[in-house]
């Protein structure tokens, strides 16, 4: 799976496990961990910060896009 941003990756990645039941209920303290394969690197966010960044005021067209794609995904 593919994405645009770190954001986008871990909404993504935060649907499929709430889709198919992979994890017990999971809450805004939840940690994500995000793995990007080329350039090998890993990040972390939380629930909590991905839902803050999402609701957050975008300085950007560019940005106002990327947040309301990753609502839409949350949603």
């Amino acid at each position: 799976m593919t994405a645009d941003t770190l954001y986008e990756a871990a909404a993504l990645g935060l649907k499929l496990l709430r889709d198919h039941g992979w994890a017990s209920p999971i809450g805004p303290a939840t940690r994500l961990e995000v793995r990007v394969s080329h350039p090998a690197i890993t990040h972390e966010v939380t629930v909590l910060q991905l839902r803050k960044w999402s609701e957050s005021t975008a300085v950007t067209p560019e940005e106002r896009v990327r947040k309301d794609r990753v609502r839409t995904i949350l949603a």
